[in-house]
């Protein structure tokens, strides 16, 4: 019980991506060496989490020039040749036009994009592995729509090639494929009308435990002024209950440095919940009593045999060192509530709101 791991991504070495670019990357290293590079990369991403003792791994993203843009780069009808300007996430962090490649003609894989970096994890770690894609909501919000002429209709499109990647992953060897929708806390209609159904689709008929990661974005400075001003978060209390009578097995919520009352996490009671407990807001790394305080006060709405706790969103922004310091503070602070939870079970009580069966 208690298994950790983190969302997904890792700071990259800087002789892979330059320092303040950790976002959208420009490799420093020409094609012909970059491969060998990214194997690197992911290696000392695996023994970064196996030190500090998590219990599921990812490859650190290090693959990816952009946790969405590393899975459309690899699909056909999207142009990267000319970008125009568009408005994400609703303008919820009051940020100006980004620019976003334009979906031309019907999407198609051109292939795998990943299955061959899943195979590499599986070559390296005998710990059990998880791959992050986009949802096909908040790869909808990334795109600028020239052909399909609706949201609905393209992350329709995109939940198809979606499926048919994430099977392939997990035929690779993945044990959780996890969609990242962050667009579930902010397009609250749209969840309802058809975002939950197209996730579903997105993950029908994947042999492998499947997860949807809903957070309030990367700890970066327009995040995080949004977070320090905002007085609503009762988005979860809307979402989790439609994620709870979904085929989605695991669902990934923000919990450390939001004003999310745990209290929420009994809406989705009877499906796996990856809490996050970690700030990836803030460089100082959190004490292991601190990770099992937050841990603690999930817990009575929780079962610990589906609670895992994580990080509330990539790592990516953060200092390498920092990142290991949470990654360990992680682990130990599970370590010390699973440790409280074994000697309750041994005395047959109940303890924060669990009681063990017999």
């Amino acid at each position: 019980m208690l298994q950790t791991m983190i969302v997904g991504s890792l700071p990259r070495p800087t002789w892979l991506a330059p320092e303040g670019q950790q976002m959208h990357v420009n490799w420093n290293l020409e094609a012909a060496k970059l491969r060998e590079a990214h194997d690197d990369a992911v290696r000392l991403a695996i023994a970064d989490q196996e030190e500090a003792g998590l219990q599921i791994l990812t490859d650190g993203e290090q693959r990816r020039k952009h946790y969405i843009w590393g899975f459309t780069e690899g699909l056909d009808g999207i142009d990267f040749s000319r970008l125009v300007k568009i408005t994400t996430r609703g303008g919820r962090y009051g940020e100006s036009l980004v620019d976003a490649a334009r979906v031309v003609t019907p999407v198609r894989r051109r292939g795998s994009v990943m299955a061959e970096a899943v195979r590499f994890m599986k070559q390296h770690t005998s710990w059990p592995v998880k791959v992050t894609l986009p949802g096909p909501m908040t790869t909808t919000d990334t795109l600028a729509d020239e052909y399909y002429g609706s949201r609905q209709k393209l992350a329709a499109a995109l939940a198809q090639q979606l499926n048919d990647e994430a099977i392939e992953l997990a035929e690779a060897g993945a044990d959780i494929v996890q969609f990242d929708e962050p667009c579930f806390n902010i397009y609250l209609d749209e969840v309802e009308e058809w975002g939950i159904r197209t996730l579903e689709e997105a993950a029908k008929g994947v042999r492998a435990k499947t997860a949807v990661h809903i957070c309030y974005g990367y700890g970066v400075p327009i995040v995080l002024k949004w977070k320090t001003t905002n007085t609503d978060w009762s988005h979860y209390g809307r979402t989790l209950p439609l994620l709870r009578t979904s085929a989605i097995d695991m669902i990934s919520v923000e919990c450390a440095a939001s004003g999310v009352d745990p209290s929420v996490l009994a809406e989705a009671r009877g499906k796996d919940l990856m809490v996050g407990v970690i700030d990836v807001g803030a460089e100082e790394v959190e004490t292991p009593e601190t990770v099992a305080a937050r841990i603690r006060r999930a817990l009575p709405y929780v079962d610990p045999m589906h609670l895992y706790p994580c990080t509330d969103c990539g790592m990516i922004p953060r200092s390498r060192a920092a990142a290991r310091g949470k990654m360990k503070a992680l682990a130990d602070g599970a370590w010390l509530v699973r440790s409280e939870l074994i000697q309750q079970s041994r005395k047959g009580s109940t303890v924060m709101g669990y009681k063990p069966s017999a």
